[in-house]
């Protein structure tokens, strides 16, 4: 797909699948959030930021241990992930495109 420009007062360019690129980078931002969401909770269910029984940080430490994870997990997605967030983005695309042939 060639970038295009959009002049102010211009209509959008839309691409071959038929949703504007607006929309696309739109889809592909929900895709990459649900991806971390699941990412967050699989880095969960493994135990990762639980505090250690030794030298533990306490309190705070189980209080922060999931936006820790949150950001590893966007962090992961962010860097291609599991590969979960391109097939949500073909999945929503398809959707998307689905619908505007219904009209």
């Amino acid at each position: 797909m060639t970038p295009t420009l959009a002049l102010p007062g211009s209509v959008p360019a839309r691409s071959s699948l038929g949703a504007t690129e607006p929309d696309l980078a739109a889809l592909r931002d929900v895709a990459r959030e649900l991806e971390a969401s699941f990412l967050a909770e699989m880095l969960k269910h493994a135990g990762f930021g639980e505090s250690r029984a030794s030298f533990g940080g306490g309190v705070g430490e189980d209080q922060f241990a999931s936006l820790l994870r949150g950001e590893h997990a966007r962090a992961l997605a962010d860097r291609g992930g599991i590969g979960l967030a391109e097939s949500l983005f073909q999945a929503l695309v398809a959707r998307e495109t689905a619908g505007l042939r219904v009209e």
